[in-house]
């Protein structure tokens, strides 16, 4: 599986970016076939004082791509809504070719 996370507007520490990477192991359990995984965390250029955190997570398998987007107050609480959000549809997509 390969990983790339891209930041956009900011530079991410290195705890952010292990947070990232210990979730997206678990990946593997819901998908054995993930080609590549795209994390994109990006601050959300609105002209509030308070700025949203983005994080978009692109997985490509054979024959599918899935793609979430999350926004919150942390990165951490936007990637953990996306990778619920992307999990749930990996679980439906395989529901269906089981069908």
């Amino acid at each position: 599986m390969n990983v790339s996370i891209q930041t956009v507007r900011f530079n991410a520490d290195s705890k952010l970016t292990e947070y990232v990477n210990r979730k997206l192991e678990k990946l593997n359990t819901f998908h054995d076939q993930i080609v590549k995984v795209e994390v994109f965390l990006k601050l959300d250029n609105v002209v509030h004082t308070i700025k949203d955190k983005i994080a978009e997570i692109s997985i490509r398998v054979p024959k599918h791509n899935f793609f979430v987007k999350a926004s919150s107050k942390s990165f951490e609480e936007s990637f953990d809504a996306a990778m619920e959000s992307v999990i749930n549809q990996i679980k439906r997509k395989k529901e269906r070719q089981a069908a």
